[in-house]
Parts: structure tokens; sequence; C-alpha cells
């Protein structure tokens, strides 16, 4: 989503907007009519790109889980040589400020919508989000090798809540720029990492 720079498609343009909309007004304040018109079609002619707001949901869900494990995994292979794991925590912990920083309504309809999902969807999700989770784990590790299994997942967790803040963070011109937030986020999520290190104390 945010990394494309070729024009939108369509349905990419539908999905926009639904998640604009269910973030704003909740999933059932919202009609198909409505994302229709917020892309200049029918509501009727959304169903030629999607069987309903369900499924838009799934995909929005799903879609960026997928997209942020496939990020991740990308990010690892393209640093992981002789970079170092120093370099790869920084590009992952890159990657997750663009996804808080350009996707905010997909944070807030995962907060709030994740268990409307069907039950395959959501463990679809789930299991994403794990994987997602353990690849992090594995190079925080060995950033901070002193760092026990369970802690660094712990601390994993706790800098995604950080970065996942970005919802909070007011309307555009409320906050500084996006180049000074996202170097806020970066030092804040390598502090917290830090701070996490056995060596800390």
């Amino acid at each position: 989503m945010a990394t494309r720079t070729d024009a939108p498609t369509r349905r990419e343009q539908i999905l926009k907007e639904a998640a604009r909309l269910f973030a704003e007004r909740g999933f059932h304040g919202v009609g198909v009519d409505e994302i229709g018109a917020a892309v200049g079609i029918s509501g009727p002619g959304l169903y030629r790109h999607f069987p309903g707001k369900d499924a838009m949901l799934a995909e929005l869900l799903v879609g960026i889980s997928e997209q942020l494990l496939t990020g991740a995994r990308r990010r690892l292979a393209e640093t992981g040589g002789a970079a170092g794991p120093e370099a790869v925590l920084d590009s992952l912990i890159e990657g997750h400020i663009d996804f808080a920083l350009d996707d905010r309504p997909l944070i807030t309809l995962h907060d709030r919508e994740l268990d409307r999902l069907r039950d395959s969807d959501r463990k679809l999700v789930r299991q994403l989000q794990r994987q997602y989770v353990e690849l992090w784990v594995e190079v925080v590790r060995k950033v901070h090798p002193g760092l026990a299994e369970p802690a660094a997942r712990s601390a994993v967790h706790s800098v995604f809540g950080l970065l996942n803040s970005t919802p909070h963070l007011g309307r555009p011109g409320s906050s500084p720029g996006r180049a000074a937030t996202a170097g806020l986020l970066h030092r804040m999520a390598r502090g917290a990492f830090a701070a996490a290190s056995p060596a800390a104390g």
C-alpha cells in the first residue's frame, strides 16, 4: 500500500477508502454506497470487485499482515549480510514506521474490527503476525545477546505498541513533520530495546 509508486488500481482505491471510512465510523457505520461514492462508482458497482464489506475487511487485515511479513523478510535479505544485525534492526524499524505513519487507518481497523473476521481469516492474521514477531525477536537477540527469548518477545510487542500509537498523534499539522516523527519513533524504538537488555542495568 504505502510502498507503491505506480497509480493504484480501482480495487486498491476501494480498499483505501474502505479502510479510512471503517476507521472513522466503524465497520457497521459505513454502507457500501458510501464506499462507492468515495471512489466515484455506485454502491452496486463495488460488487464487481468484492462480494461485500466482510471481504473488504478481510483483505485489508490479512493483506497488511502479509505485507509487513513480506517486507520484513525482504529487508532481512537485503541488509542481513555484511551490514550486521544493527543495520537489520534499523531497517525493520524503518519499515514498521513507514507502515505506522502511512497506513494509520489500518492500525485503528485492526484494534477495533479484528474480531469481526471469519475464524479462518482471523487465524491467518494471527499466524502471520506471529511469524513477523519471531523474525524481529531473532534480530533483536542478535543485537542484544543477553536478552532472553521471552523478554525479547515482550520487548518487540512493546515496541510495536509504541510505533502503532500513530493514530493518536493528532491531525496533520498538529504534530512534527513526517521526517521528524519518523526519527523520534526510531530513536524511541532503539531506546526501548536497549533498556530491555540486561546490559542496560
